[in-house]
C-alpha cells in the first residue's frame, strides 16, 4: 500500500461544516458544489474563490444535477428539487411516508439519469434504511433495506457494479448492475471495517475503476482495487473526512468534505481545519463526469 504526503493537500475552503457531504463537479457550469447535512445548506465554490450559499428547510443528505436544471436531492422531507435561480425547494415525494424519523442520506446518479439513494433514521443501530431509485418520471421504487447508515455509494467506470453499503454495519456491499434495465442483483460483500479504526463514507470511482472512500474515523482517504483491497491511503489534516470525489476541468482533482460535530472541543481546538473542504493534487489517476439527472 503506498501512503501519500500530506504535501499534495490544499484547503479550499475553511468552512467549519458540522458534517460537509456530497462534493461534486458540475460538468456544465465547472463548479464545485457540496453540502452540510446538519446546519442544511448547499454550497458553490464561485470562479473568485467565494462561496455562494443555499439553505435548505430540512437535513439534505445528497442531490444530483437535473438536465433540466437546477437539482434534484434527497433530503430528510424526502426527495425535493432545488431552483438555483429562486432558491425555491419543492418537495417531489416522500419514500418513506410511515417512517417520519428517517432521512435520505447517500446518492449517486446513474448513467441513465436515475438518481439512487439510500435513507436512514436518526440512529445508529436500527436498520430501518433502504436504497431507492428515481427514475426520470419521478417514479420510485425500493431497490433493498436492511441499512443503518446508507453510505459509500458509487458506479463503476464500466456500469456493471453498483458499491453500496452500510457504514455503521461495517459493509460495503457489492451489486452486479444492469445500465439499460436499472436493476441490481448479485449481493455479496465488497469489504468490511470491523475491527478498523475507520469506517467508510461518502465514495467515488476513478476512470480505472479503483474505488476512493473517506475513511472516517482514522483521517485519511482510501483507494480499493476492484477486490476491495486497500492498495494507496491519502492522510488528511483532520480525523473525519466525510466524502471524496473528483472535479476540477480535466477531473484530476480530488476534493474532500470533512465534519466538526464529531469532535468534542478540544479535539476541535487540535483540529482548526475540521470541517474544511480540502483538494488533493497530484494523484495522477482521473474521474468520470457526474452524469445529469434525467427529470
Amino acid at each position: 500500500m503506498t501512503i501519500m504526503k500530506p504535501h499534495d493537500i490544499r484547503v479550499v475552503h475553511e468552512g467549519a461544516n458540522l458534517v460537509g457531504e456530497s462534493p461534486m463537479w458540475h460538468p456544465v457550469e465547472q463548479r464545485l458544489y457540496w453540502v452540510d447535512t446538519r446546519r442544511p445548506a448547499l454550497h458553490r465554490l464561485e470562479a473568485d474563490g467565494g462561496v455562494r450559499t443555499w439553505v435548505m428547510p430540512n437535513n439534505i443528505g445528497s442531490y444530483v444535477f437535473r438536465r433540466a436544471g437546477g437539482l434534484v436531492a434527497g433530503l430528510k422531507q424526502g426527495f425535493s428539487s432545488i431552483d438555483l435561480e429562486t432558491g425555491t425547494v419543492t418537495k417531489i415525494l416522500d419514500p418513506e411516508p410511515d417512517l417520519p424519523e428517517n432521512r435520505l442520506n447517500d446518492g449517486r446518479c446513474d448513467r441513465r439519469g436515475r438518481y439512487w439513494c439510500g435513507s436512514r433514521d436518526p440512529g445508529d443501530h436500527n436498520p430501518g434504511g433502504s436504497l431507492y431509485r428515481l427514475d426520470g418520471a419521478f417514479r420510485c421504487e425500493r431497490m433493498d433495506s436492511g441499512f443503518i447508515v446508507a453510505n459509500g455509494m458509487a458506479f463503476s467506470p464500466d456500469d456493471r457494479t453498483l458499491i453500496f453499503g452500510d457504514s455503521r454495519g461495517e459493509t460495503m456491499w457489492r451489486y452486479d448492475f444492469d445500465l439499460d434495465s436499472g436493476r441490481i442483483s448479485n449481493k455479496r460483500v465488497y469489504l468490511s471495517t470491523a475491527g478498523l479504526p475507520w469506517r467508510i463514507d461518502g465514495a467515488t470511482f476513478d476512470a480505472e475503476g479503483y474505488y476512493w472512500c473517506a475513511l472516517i474515523g482514522d483521517g485519511a482517504i482510501g483507494r480499493f482495487d476492484p477486490e476491495g483491497r486497500l492498495v494507496q491511503m491519502v492522510r488528511l489534516p483532520v480525523t473525519h473526512p466525510t466524502m471524496c470525489n473528483f472535479g476540477g476541468p480535466e477531473l484530476d482533482v480530488l476534493y474532500v468534505t470533512s465534519g466538526t460535530v464529531f469532535l468534542n472541543a478540544a479535539e476541535r481546538a487540535r483540529q482548526p481545519l475540521a470541517g474544511a473542504l480540502f483538494a488533493i493534487h497530484g494523484l495522477g489517476v482521473r474521474g468520470i463526469a457526474e452524469p445529469l439527472f434525467a427529470g
